[in-house]
């Protein structure tokens, strides 16, 4: 995926909230996940199987000096909700990079769903619940989520271990209108054929604009592997023409990069 970093577009603006119970109230209705993937056995592929996907992605700001025991125990719990039966694949873990400096997230979990009410209904489980409030807010002092419909996805359902991925959120300017909305889309769409190293393509406007902090666009690129994601960059020429297509377009961007951890065998029972 094309790398848009936050510098060209300076629009300063602040992810910290004003009170935990600010983030209580966000986290009340955010959809976090288990750890690598959902119901299938370590090394299976599933392709998809429906012209549309839910695409959830929490971000996650741990708070300095916490106990790496702590950060862990965050990480199972999300995981152990991997038996959820809404879930169809999941992961979390640390970031491999992020690449914009305004912003310090330091984990992100990326998950699947057939559609919005599952999406919902993971959300609302006790179990999610549960983890939410013993094991992440304690610990985090920021948290965002976007989610998306990715219409006609193609490729593996679960993103194999080591995959790269690269997500981009975007942030428009104030009253551009749904043609230029389309616009950004058709450029991101596009993105696929420019970079041979993508694997697979998602994209599309955010639907929980209350948790996204103003981010109204996102797209998650997967790539075989961080150096294929490496050697994207190094293409600076065709990044920057893809840059240019949309920057007068643009207010903030929020670009991450994550590593796929290895799988982990789906849990008899809660």
């Amino acid at each position: 995926m094309l790398c848009l970093k936050t510098r060209p577009f300076s629009s300063p603006f602040s992810l910290t909230f004003s009170s935990s119970k600010h983030l209580r109230r966000l986290t009340s209705s955010l959809s976090f996940k288990p750890y690598s993937q959902s119901s299938p056995s370590p090394g299976s592929s599933i392709k998809m199987s429906s012209t549309q996907t839910i695409e959830h992605i929490v971000l996650f700001k741990v708070k300095d000096d916490t106990d790496p025991s702590k950060v862990n125990a965050m990480v199972s719990g999300l995981s152990s909700l991997v038996s959820l039966d809404q879930v169809r694949h999941l992961t979390v873990g640390p970031l491999l990079r992020n690449r914009s400096s305004a912003l310090t997230f330091t984990h992100m979990l990326h998950s699947r769903y057939d559609s919005k009410d599952d999406l919902g209904a993971y959300s609302a489980h006790p179990n999610h619940v549960s983890v939410v409030k013993g094991s992440v807010l304690p610990i985090c002092e920021d948290i965002m989520a976007v989610d998306w419909v990715a219409h006609n996805l193609e490729g593996d359902l679960v993103p194999p271990p080591g995959s790269a991925i690269r997500v981009n959120f975007l942030k428009l300017k104030e009253n551009l209108g749904d043609e230029v909305k389309n616009e950004v889309l058709g450029v991101i769409g596009g993105i696929k054929d420019k970079f041979g190293q993508i694997r697979q393509l998602s994209y599309g406007e955010n639907f929980s604009p209350a948790r996204a902090k103003g981010f109204s666009i996102a797209s998650l690129a997967v790539f075989p592997g961080q150096a294929e994601l490496d050697a994207v960059d190094s293409n600076e020429d065709l990044v920057n023409h893809q840059k240019d297509k949309v920057r007068e377009y643009l207010d903030s961007v929020l670009v991450l990069d994550y590593v796929v951890p290895p799988s982990q065998a789906r849990p008899a029972s809660l």
